[in-house]
């Protein structure tokens, strides 16, 4: 196992330089989502596991080890490339795998702590409970090295051929199971089944790993509301549950908790209570979005570029609040169910003042009192980039395909697909530029661009079968350290 050092973890912004994040690499239990499962596994449509590997998210990992851990990858791209064929430099089961203790891979990590017999006999046990297995599968399993073990527990699959139970294919969007706020860690509480034995495994990891031993007190997990199992089935959206692509760490003193179709009322609640009574923060924002397959998640219509800049979808805007204010027949007809602008509810609370929330009519203005209030940029500088540039159908196209899911890896440095031409075209507008992620990485490998230099720019990343997936890099990504401002 992993050494026991100081491992540090602490975010308090979306933009700062990035330094440390769990990522978790596509895995075999992909490639065995069938179309029959694919939206009871929260998938829109099946994936070439080759291409999502190899021709996509090969290229975010090793862009990753330029940016947080140099010294896996610089002078080595050309000997990784020509071994691509076996994959040994990506793969967390391998002997040549980059083992990275600043990209960590949660599956070299779920290894280690398989190392220690009773961690492994208390987690598959609970795995094998969760996913209804016999006691011959449970005995099988005691069997498997650690590093089988990991692989079976995330992929379900044993010797590619024999599944055990089912994948859990977003596994790869490690922003939802929890989130860094300051250094504390939120864990998340899925709403689904297909993410329940996640929430599990990083559960065990973060409460197992050496890496996370000094902060096992600072690990917050969510409780139910009371008497939760006797609530009728009309009632469920009183249940807590909670996902980190409706969290973000906006400034040290403040976060915002989304209420989407994956989090509920009760959860942004319980969050916003247990934040204050452990003095993590002194402001919490709850955002409530249309409960829309569309939206998801509060970070696939909204994120950070700079502390100065947000890319957003239009309909958020208070420009679109405006257009759709009702007029005197439409207000006496009640059709406000019909706008999903006036779906959108904005209140903020600060510690001590809970009598005393404050309302926003757009998230365009919450972005703008962010920047300006809690990170201190003037009110003229604050610019916001619409997805598709804010023209129909683009911008909505764009969206669904994570125009707005964007991840920021230093302050105006950011990661997003490159089929979203319209935005692209607003990012330009806006004095950014883009580069194509194969020419970049072969900059910093020539040592023609450095990472450190690099400023207002859009990395554009490959996405013909990850875009499938309904997440970008914002999803496929859980900062554990950022520098502080």
């Amino acid at each position: 196992m992993a050494k026991s050092k100081r491992f540090e973890i602490k975010v308090t912004s979306e933009t700062n330089r990035l330094r440390r994040l769990l990522v978790h690499s596509p895995d075999s239990g992909l490639g065995k989502v069938v179309p029959s499962k694919a939206q009871d596994w929260l998938f829109e449509d099946i994936v070439h596991l080759d291409t999502i590997r190899r021709k996509e998210y090969d290229y975010y990992t090793k862009l990753l080890l330029y940016f947080l851990d140099p010294s896996k990858i610089k002078g080595k791209l050309s000997e990784i490339d020509a071994e691509s064929s076996k994959r040994a430099f990506y793969k967390p089961d391998n002997k040549d795998f980059h083992a990275s203790e600043y990209v960590v891979e949660l599956q070299w990590l779920l290894a280690e702590i398989f190392k220690d017999n009773n961690i492994r006999s208390q987690m598959v046990a609970a795995v094998c409970a969760l996913e209804n297995c016999t006691f011959e599968t449970q005995e099988k399993m005691m069997g498997f090295t650690p590093q089988q073990l990991s692989k079976v527990v995330i992929s379900g699959t044993h010797n590619e051929n024999e599944m055990l139970f089912p994948p859990i294919p977003n596994f790869i969007f490690t922003r939802d199971i929890g989130i860094t706020i300051n250094d504390f860690i939120l864990l998340n509480k899925p709403a689904r089944q297909a993410r329940k034995r996640e929430a599990l495994i990083v559960k065990y990891i973060l409460f197992n790993h050496p890496y996370f031993k000094s902060y096992k007190e600072k690990i917050i997990e969510l409780e139910d509301t009371k008497h939760h199992f006797l609530l009728p089935k009309e009632a469920q959206d009183h249940k807590v549950t909670l996902e980190g692509g409706d969290v973000m760490t906006v400034a040290p003193n403040h976060v915002i908790i989304g209420v989407s179709e994956r989090t509920s009322w009760d959860a942004a609640y319980h969050a916003t209570k247990v934040l204050f009574d452990r003095n993590v923060v002194d402001k919490v924002t709850i955002v409530k979005i249309p409960r829309k397959r569309d939206y998801m998640h509060i970070d696939t219509v909204f994120t950070q570029v700079r502390k100065n800049v947000w890319v957003l979808l239009g309909i958020f805007s208070h420009a679109y609040a405006k257009k759709l204010e009702l007029d005197p027949i439409e207000k006496a007809l009640d059709l406000t169910h019909k706008k999903d602008v006036d779906k959108v509810k904005i209140i903020q609370f600060q510690k001590g003042k809970l009598d005393k929330p404050k309302q926003f009519r757009s998230i365009e203005s919450l972005l703008e009192n962010i920047s300006v209030k809690d990170l201190g940029c003037k009110p003229a500088d604050v610019r916001i980039i619409f997805s598709g540039n804010n023209v129909f159908p683009y911008d909505a196209r764009e969206q669904w395909t994570d125009s707005c899911n964007l991840l920021a890896i230093k302050e105006g440095v950011v990661l997003g697909y490159d089929r979203n031409d319209k935005t692209l075209d607003a990012f330009h507008e806006a004095g950014f530029k883009s580069v194509k992620v194969e020419d970049l990485i072969a900059d910093f490998e020539s040592g023609k661009v450095n990472p450190d230099d690099m400023e207002d720019t859009i990395i554009l990343m490959p996405s013909s079968e990850l875009s499938r997936a309904r997440g970008g890099f914002h999803c496929m990504s859980m900062p554990l350290w950022r520098d502080e401002a």
